[in-house]
């Protein structure tokens, strides 16, 4: 909503994350094996599997289960074969929302993310419908206080694309998704750490809604991160 801070926003979403860890694991899990398939179990040639662990290391998953779904996806341990599928779609107000899943079963799968965006006063619509609205991207956002001259020179000359100020004194540096992982090693090591670091879908413009619609789409967005076979939803609203 207008006026709403950055900063306050990510705050509550880790807090809500925290609040649903076991779901966060299955996810987490899935994204690792998935990417140990498509791109081997090497760290080091596999950003993504790389960017998944570290995302699993923050969530305090043990270790033995991530070198297990290493295992399924590279073929050493027997596991299920996960698909993935983008579903767009629309929510409160015309608010835009994509639906990033990974599954077993695409017809279950879709009728339960159709289910609920209906349920709560949303749509699908058509592939395409709605992610020209985002940027695929790498985003860090590092807390009120950081030294913004340091951070925007750093970021700079590290080949963000971006560095933003927020109004509530956050920083966002903006990188493409194939730089992210060098970039947020680079910043790191110059003793600047971000709060979250994470290949997302940015809204290019964010809608305003007012509280009311805001509690609606929240419910949205939380029966969509419910689903089992649900790993992100993003929309262009800031809840």
């Amino acid at each position: 909503m207008a006026g709403h801070s950055k900063w306050a926003n990510i705050q509550h979403r880790k807090g809500r994350q925290d609040e649903k860890r076991g779901k966060i694991w299955t996810k987490l899990i899935k994204e690792i094996t998935v990417a140990a398939r498509l791109g081997g179990g090497d760290l080091t040639a596999n950003p993504r599997l790389r960017l998944a662990i570290d995302k699993a290391k923050e969530s305090n998953m043990p270790n033995d289960n991530v070198q297990r779904a290493i295992q399924r996806g590279t073929g050493s341990l027997e596991g299920v074969n996960y698909e993935e599928i983008r579903y767009e779609g629309y929510g409160i107000n015309g608010a835009a929302v994509i639906v990033d899943c990974m599954t077993d079963n695409r017809t279950r799968t879709v009728a339960e993310v159709r289910h609920a965006f209906s349920k709560h006063h949303g749509n699908m619509g058509a592939e395409g419908s709605v992610a020209f609205l985002f940027k695929h991207c790498g985003q860090l956002l590092f807390a009120p206080g950081t030294n913004e001259e340091k951070l925007m020179e750093l970021a700079l000359d590290s080949g963000a694309e971006d560095v933003i100020t927020q109004a509530d004194g956050a920083i966002e540096v903006i990188t493409s998704a194939i730089e992210f992982a060098r970039i947020k090693d680079a910043l790191i090591s110059s003793g600047m750490k971000p709060e979250l670091a994470e290949i997302t879908m940015r809204a290019e413009n964010e809608i305003v809604l007012d509280e009311e619609q805001a509690e609606a789409m929240q419910k949205l967005v939380d029966a969509l991160e419910n689903l089992d076979d649900v790993q992100q939803v993003y929309s262009n609203t800031n809840l």
